[in-house]
């Protein structure tokens, strides 16, 4: 198997080319996040935030009118992000979330439909529970047409970075 190398010599230097995207609200996935930073070479790391932050109140999935009820429940939904970034410059981006309602937020398809995924290689990293990841893939693939998805696997938010490692060598990072 070919291992490829996602990084620029610049000025002797390495620049990372992994982009680390992760939505975290009680800050399990940013943990996660930083890990898999880590174990990725130093990819950079990059927050997803709805314009509105989140109130408890939001995230109170038992009412069924609940600002995180809407979003996972309305079909098309689509939060605001609060900033937009390039990633013009990435080849590989490893994209995080908390799993809601069996799958992926609908912030996360917002992330995904604001940026250019042709010819970007996405793998997706969740923390949940118990709740397995296989759903988010299908709900998120539609989001980024153009991209290869090369694995999705649920984490516990404090896996280690020699694990997270193993992980990206069975996706072929």
């Amino acid at each position: 198997m070919l291992r490829w190398v996602y990084s620029l010599k610049l000025k002797g230097e390495c620049m990372s080319k992994t982009l680390i995207a992760y939505m975290s609200v009680s800050g399990q996935t940013k943990c996660l996040a930083k890990n898999l930073a880590t174990a990725a070479h130093n990819a950079n790391l990059y927050e997803i935030k709805p314009k509105a932050p989140y109130t408890s109140d939001d995230l109170n999935y038992r009412n069924k009118e609940s600002r995180c009820t809407i979003e996972m429940t309305v079909p098309g939904w689509r939060p605001e992000l609060a900033e937009h970034i390039d990633t013009s410059a990435y080849d590989t981006i490893f994209v995080g979330f908390p799993i809601w309602w069996g799958k992926a937020p609908t912030l996360v398809n917002s992330f995904l439909e604001s940026i250019d995924t042709k010819e970007k290689r996405i793998a997706l990293f969740a923390t949940s529970g118990g709740s397995p990841v296989t759903l988010s893939w299908r709900f998120l693939k539609d989001s980024a047409p153009e991209a290869e998805f090369i694995g999705q696997k649920r984490f516990d938010s404090h896996t280690s970075v020699e694990d997270l490692k193993t992980w990206l060598e069975e996706i072929g990072y």
